[in-house]
C-alpha cells in the first residue's frame, strides 16, 4: 500500500541543532501526517549570545530565512506553515510573520497560551540565559493582551545547555529538573521555555510536583490547528 500524502509542508527553522530531535518528536506524535523539513543556522545562537541583542544582522538574516521557507516547495506541496524553535529571537520572527502570507509561529506562544489559562503565577526554566528577557517580555505582553496581571519567576538552569551538547542528557535533565524545583514554591505551573528542555518533562514534574508546560508539543498542536482551520 502506497504511503500517504502528507497534509501540509511545515518548515521547522532552527537556531540550535539540540531543537531540531524535540520538534521531530513533537511532530511524529502530534501531527504525523505533515511533512516538515528543518532549516538549521547554529550560527544565530551564537551570534546572539555573543551581541547581547538582536542586530540588523540578524534581523535580515531571520527574514532571508523565512523567505525560503515561505517559498519552498515539493512533498505535501508549497510550504503551509513555519515553526520557530529558537526562543531568543522574538522580533526577528514577529518580522517574518508580517512579510509573509502563512501561518508563522514562534516557539513559546502555545505554551504560554497555555500556562495562562492554569494561573497568573507562573515559572520559566531557560537553559541559554539569552532567551530570559525575551520570553519575559514575550509572556508579559500576551497577559497584558488578555488584561492579566501575572507574576513571572525565571530561573536558568546553568551548565544544562552545555551538558546535552556535550552528549550528557542525564546531567542535563537533573540540572532543568533542579531550576524547576527552585521555581515550584509559589508558581501554578512551569513553562520549560526551549524546545531542548523539553526532554526533562518527566522528571522536572516529578520533583517540581506541579504542572509543567513544554513548548513543542503546544506549538505543533497550535499550527496544526492554524493550518488546518
Amino acid at each position: 500500500m502506497p504511503a500517504a500524502e502528507p497534509v501540509a509542508r511545515i518548515a521547522l527553522i532552527h537556531a540550535l541543532e539540540e531543537s531540531i530531535g524535540p520538534a521531530r518528536t513533537a511532530f511524529a506524535h502530534h501531527w504525523p501526517e505533515a511533512f516538515a523539513f528543518d532549516l538549521l543556522d547554529t550560527s544565530l545562537a551564537i551570534d546572539r549570545a555573543e551581541a547581547g541583542r538582536l542586530d540588523d544582522d540578524m534581523m535580515a538574516r531571520f527574514r532571508t530565512l523565512g523567505e525560503y521557507a515561505a517559498t519552498n516547495a515539493g512533498k505535501g506541496g508549497r510550504t503551509a506553515g513555519i515553526l520557530f524553535t529558537c526562543s531568543a529571537f522574538g522580533p526577528a520572527i514577529d518580522a517574518v510573520k508580517a512579510r509573509v502570507t502563512i501561518p508563522v509561529l514562534r516557539p513559546n506562544e502555545a505554551a504560554f497560551e497555555a500556562a495562562l489559562g492554569m494561573g497568573d503565577k507562573l515559572g520559566l526554566v531557560v537553559s541559554f540565559e539569552p532567551s530570559r528577557a525575551s520570553l519575559e517580555e514575550e509572556l508579559r505582553a500576551m497577559a497584558k493582551e488578555r488584561r492579566r496581571d501575572v507574576t513571572i519567576r525565571t530561573e536558568v538552569a546553568a551548565g544544562a545547555l552545555e551538558a546535552l551538547k556535550a552528549g550528557d542528557g542525564d546531567r542535563h535533565d537533573l540540572l532543568a529538573a533542579e531550576a524547576a524545583v527552585r521555581l515550584a514554591v509559589d508558581v501554578d505551573a512551569i513553562i520549560l521555555g526551549q524546545f531542548s528542555l523539553a526532554r526533562a518533562h518527566d522528571r522536572a514534574k516529578a520533583a517540581a510536583g506541579v504542572p509543567i508546560v513544554t513548548t513543542p508539543r503546544s506549538a505543533v498542536e497550535a499550527l496544526r490547528a492554524r493550518v488546518l482551520g
